[in-house]
């Protein structure tokens, strides 16, 4: 399940994922919410947390998740990757040259310094 991330700047857009992240949640949740984004800012800057209660991708949601990266590629202006799961910060390590954006992993301690970073003034 994906939720939003209430209490964040207008162009922030915060995502926390729980239990098994599913193709479902980036339809239902995912798309509409960077669809909306874009609607009011030309650029997105993402906090996305994969904390504790977060279990995994299926293989629909890993296809979604690349096809919004791919689908809006010059969108993305800053994306923090918030979480403790190893495998995950090292996926987001290793990818985050493919955007022509800042990225920033943090662990989920550091969770107010990635809101502080993803709202700070370029």
């Amino acid at each position: 399940m994906i939720e939003l991330i209430p209490g964040l700047p207008d162009e922030v857009l915060g995502m926390e994922a729980k239990g098994e992240v599913t193709g479902d949640d980036y339809e239902q949740v995912v798309i509409p919410a960077v669809e909306r984004q874009l609607e009011r800012h030309s650029k997105i800057r993402l906090l996305y947390l994969l904390g504790s209660e977060f279990s995994g991708f299926s293989a629909a949601a890993m296809w979604d998740d690349a096809r919004v990266g791919m689908e809006h590629p010059f969108s993305w202006e800053r994306i923090a990757a918030v979480t403790d799961h190893d495998a995950y910060r090292r996926l987001f390590k290793g990818i985050g040259f493919l955007f022509p954006a800042k990225t920033r992993v943090f662990s989920v301690a550091e969770l107010d310094d990635a809101k502080a970073w993803i709202g700070e003034a370029n």
